[in-house]
């Protein structure tokens, strides 16, 4: 049992007509049971989104799909609040059903839910010995080629010991969370999303030579732009991108604050993995 929640900013999917009328329903229920509610449309636009409002809250409701959940997520970051998804898109994996809204938050008012811990991503990126991008991430890093199809080649470092090298389409970066994104189409491990570890997943690495690993949250990660023949970029959770040079160093290690889910459907990680497909039987 945990504390009860009774301060809630319910964050909508920018432009959804469906989440906005969700989210006026989800702060009338709240107001007319003594909790307060502030709406607030999560405006995100290419490398840039809505500051995160003042104002003492207990929780984030987030009503969206998991897109609209990740950046709210990283606008939170720092806050020390829980969050809790109501899934208004495809997959909602890190969301709840919102058609069990209100059993949902009642559980929230009554203190009736738990709390998941989880490692999140903090990164720059160094250019001649200045910084000229950072911030932060929730599912994964990703260092990859731009449109053509040439490969980039990549030197991977921990706290300054060489890892290995790389001739690849690109190579991710992510949390347990984000295991079961990209890094899981590329090849990679599901993680435990309370582990405290992140992956290090190649995308078509040419001859095979460098194989998906896992490794502590500790320490530093050191991606570095050895050569290109074309374009390279830094994607941010699939929504953010930066253009990246030879030589540059893109510094990666585990962010000083951890994401906290709310969560009131005891479904079991190992349930959630099969209703979403990852487990199939024949």
């Amino acid at each position: 049992m945990n504390r009860q929640l009774n301060s809630f900013l319910v964050m909508t999917r920018s432009g959804d007509p469906s989440a906005l009328a969700l989210g006026q329903e989800v702060s009338a229920w709240l107001l007319a049971r003594g909790a307060r509610a502030t709406l607030c449309e999560h405006r995100s636009t290419r490398g840039a989104a809505c500051q995160f409002p003042e104002g003492g809250f207990d929780a984030v409701l987030v009503l969206g799909g998991d897109g609209t959940f990740i950046g709210v997520a990283r606008l939170s970051l720092g806050q020390g609040l829980p969050l809790l998804g109501l899934n208004l898109g495809r997959v909602g994996f890190l969301a709840e059903p919102a058609g069990d809204w209100q059993k949902s938050l009642t559980a929230l008012l009554a203190g009736d839910y738990g709390l998941s811990r989880r490692v999140c991503l903090a990164y720059d990126v160094q250019r001649h010995s200045e910084t000229v991008c950072s911030g932060r991430a929730i599912n994964d890093l990703v260092v990859s080629r731009g449109e053509l199809a040439r490969l980039i080649r990549l030197l991977v470092l921990r706290d300054g010991e060489r890892v290995g090298a790389m001739r690849s389409d690109g190579l991710i970066i992510s949390t347990p969370t984000g295991s079961t994104a990209y890094g899981f189409s590329a090849g990679g491990p599901l993680v435990h999303p309370e582990m405290e570890a992140l992956c290090l997943t190649p995308v078509c690495p040419f001859l095979n030579n460098f194989r998906p690993v896992v490794l502590p949250a500790s320490g530093e990660i050191s991606v570095v732009v050895e050569d290109q023949a074309g374009e390279v970029r830094l994607s941010v959770d699939g929504q953010r991108s930066f253009a990246l040079e030879p030589g540059d160093v893109v510094r990666v290690r585990r962010a000083p604050d951890d994401l906290l889910l709310a969560e009131t459907d005891k479904i079991s990680y190992f349930a959630k993995l099969a209703s979403k497909g990852f487990f199939t039987e024949r």
